[in-house]
């Protein structure tokens, strides 16, 4: 499967430099080990796409509901859950 989302510009960078190898996301979507992520930048003050896209295989996924973190409310995260993603090179 082929999934996009959106990806703010700091992790964007980190990801494309190889200093990020996983995405830590809300987990009010499916994803599992071998599908591809397409990561589109986003401008949160434009609020549109920058054209910059980095693809990345999806390796293992970890699922779980913790404590409330700071990006999404505790309602979203008690609904959801969050998932780890970790990032492999597409071949």
């Amino acid at each position: 499967m082929r999934i996009e989302k959106k990806i703010l510009p700091q992790y964007f960078e980190k990801i494309l430099s190889g200093e990020k190898t996983f995405e830590l996301r809300l987990a009010d979507w499916n994803c599992n080990e071998g599908d591809v992520l397409i990561l589109k930048e986003w401008n949160p003050e434009s609020k549109e796409y920058t054209g910059r896209v980095i693809e990345k295989k999806v390796g293992s996924v970890l699922r779980f509901k913790p404590f409330q973190l700071p990006f999404w409310s505790a309602e979203e995260v008690e609904k959801y859950g969050l998932q780890i993603i970790s990032l492999k090179e597409k071949p």
